[in-house]
């Protein structure tokens, strides 16, 4: 198949399942020059349903400068390919679907985010994740205006210019299995149900403490690990020594 690469020339991009995934309330997230403080405030302002209703309609987010390969193209819309967000479900890096006026062609292809904002350590990476503290969740947010759990770890690594998967399963493969009680600040937890999928990471900053951004309506947080949480602890996991 062949593709096209190119580069998001918007500040944030938010990619969809499919060009018919956004809702008319989605408008500022997908016009040609996004707004996305305009959306967020549309959302909240809407109610409630209107951020949980995202569940099955965003996946990710890009930004400014991030590489993304268009392998198919519908109309106005075309599918990517990520590089820089690493995804079980194609090597090439996360599929999703974006507005073609988000992205301009690129001639060459940049391997990964460039660093140096934060240092490449898990105590100075932490410690940027706790600069969202407070910060409403989003589903598919990998951004300062809004972060879903994995989003939060992606994010906070890309600031110091190390790639990792963007989904929490991706990110509990990926790492080196740290077992549980010998993790250190800086680590992950990871959390899954009865069928082993990882569901929720956050970052480890004490014993049985995390930093993290729970779910729909509730704010990132560093908290212990509250009774139903630990009954879906399985596993820790480090991605720096």
């Amino acid at each position: 198949m062949s593709t096209t690469k190119a580069v998001v020339e918007v500040e944030v991009c938010t990619a969809w399942t499919a060009p018919d995934a956004p809702r008319e309330l989605d408008a500022p997230a997908t016009a040609d020059h996004p707004d996305i403080p305009g959306w967020l405030h549309r959302l909240d302002t809407t109610g409630p349903q209107a951020r949980l209703d995202l569940h099955g309609r965003t996946l990710t987010q890009l930004v400014r400068g991030e590489p993304a390969d268009i392998v198919e193209e519908r109309g106005d819309w075309v599918r990517v390919v990520a590089p820089w967000q690493p995804a079980g479900e194609d090597p090439r890096g996360y599929p999703a679907w974006v507005r073609r006026a988000h992205l301009a062609e690129r001639s060459d292809r940049a391997t990964q985010p460039a660093g140096g904002e934060i240092p490449a350590d898990r105590l100075a990476i932490v410690q940027a994740a706790r600069d969202h503290v407070g910060l409403s969740y989003l589903w598919g947010g990998t951004t300062p205006y809004g972060l879903d759990c994995s989003g939060l770890v992606h994010h906070s690594y890309r600031r110091a210019g190390i790639v990792v998967p963007r989904d929490a399963h991706d990110q509990w493969q990926a790492a080196a299995p740290v077992p549980l009680g010998a993790e250190l600040p800086g680590d992950l937890y990871y959390f899954a149900r009865s069928d082993r999928h990882v569901f929720h990471v956050g970052f480890v900053t004490g014993d049985r403490v995390m930093l993290h951004a729970p779910e729909t309506g509730r704010l990132v947080e560093e908290a212990p690990l509250i009774e139903g949480r630990l009954a879906t602890l399985v596993a820790a996991g480090r991605f720096l020594s």
